[in-house]
């Protein structure tokens, strides 16, 4: 198994390189494993994955960093954590997460301006900046590389405005952040908006943007990550579902004739335990 310092030098070296890539979102150890199996280079947890994993609409701080441990257990892939707000308002609190998300086995997490109250959803542009920057001070004072992603969340919001989270991406830029991402971006334009005001990769989250758009046109806008969230969990649980309805509907298993084979699994869950090399 590659070392935690191995891993995050090769995390730091896929977002130095000319391209994008392809950071998809597992919820296990066993839907790690296929990812890996199938040649991808890196993986990022998320957090809604984990909550319809536990049949809830929301997971704890020590829930979060328990699946990004086994993640990170699971292949020799560098693993991006999706770390929420980091559990905390305060900047140092929260910042006190990224040590724990390294301690779990990450090479990369995030921090974001949502602050989990519904009524004031976005922190406010000093204490949003003010929590980047402790967060950045953090991983800049671990033994092993940690690229820190700030997020800027307002797009998912009523009056999401985006010249306003354009500078907020710069100001966490400036407080030490590694990548810039901002969740609800839609379309090529903005993104390129984006990208073109910052200087630091960007992610784009496939979520909410267009879903003709491929990796050779967001990589043509500049874009250098590309995260899909928990739609891969959504889209499982979406199979599940029908086959579910089926049962109980129509009292009929045709479904059957696409699961995947078990010994397949088997075989993808041996491969995925390596690395891409």
């Amino acid at each position: 198994m590659r070392s935690q310092t191995e891993k995050a030098a090769a995390f730091e070296a896929l977002h130095r390189r000319p391209g994008a890539f392809v950071i998809p979102n597992p919820w296990d150890a066993g839907t790690a494993r296929l990812l890996a199996s199938l040649g991808f280079e890196a993986l990022a947890t998320t957090s809604l994955g984990l909550a319809n994993t536990l049949g809830r609409p929301a997971v704890s701080r020590d829930e979060i960093l328990a699946n990004c441990r086994a993640i990170a257990a699971a292949t020799d892939l560098p693993v991006n954590v999706d770390l929420e707000n980091c559990g905390a308002d305060a900047p140092r609190t929260a910042a006190e997460t990224i040590r724990l998300a390294a301690e779990a086995g990450a090479v990369g997490g995030s921090i974001e301006d949502f602050s989990g109250d519904r009524a004031r959803p976005i922190y406010a542009f000093g204490l949003a900046v003010e929590r980047v920057q402790a967060a950045a001070e953090v991983a800049r004072r671990l033994a092993v590389r940690f690229m820190l992603t700030a997020r800027a969340e307002g797009l998912l919001y009523p009056n999401g405005d985006l010249d306003d989270v354009i500078r907020r991406l710069q100001a966490f830029e400036a407080a030490g952040a590694d990548v810039l991402y901002a969740p609800g971006l839609r379309d090529l334009d903005a993104i390129r908006q984006v990208v073109s005001a910052v200087a630091k990769p960007v992610n784009v989250v496939m979520t909410h943007a267009d879903p003709t758009l491929t990796l050779a046109d967001l990589a043509a806008a500049g874009v250098k990550r590309i995260s899909v969230g928990g739609s891969v969990s959504r889209f499982a649980l979406g199979a599940f579902l029908t086959a579910a309805r089926e049962m109980k509907e129509r009292g009929a298993f045709t479904f059957v004739r696409e699961a995947a084979p078990a010994k397949a699994l088997w075989a993808a869950f041996e491969r995925g335990t390596g690395g891409a090399g």
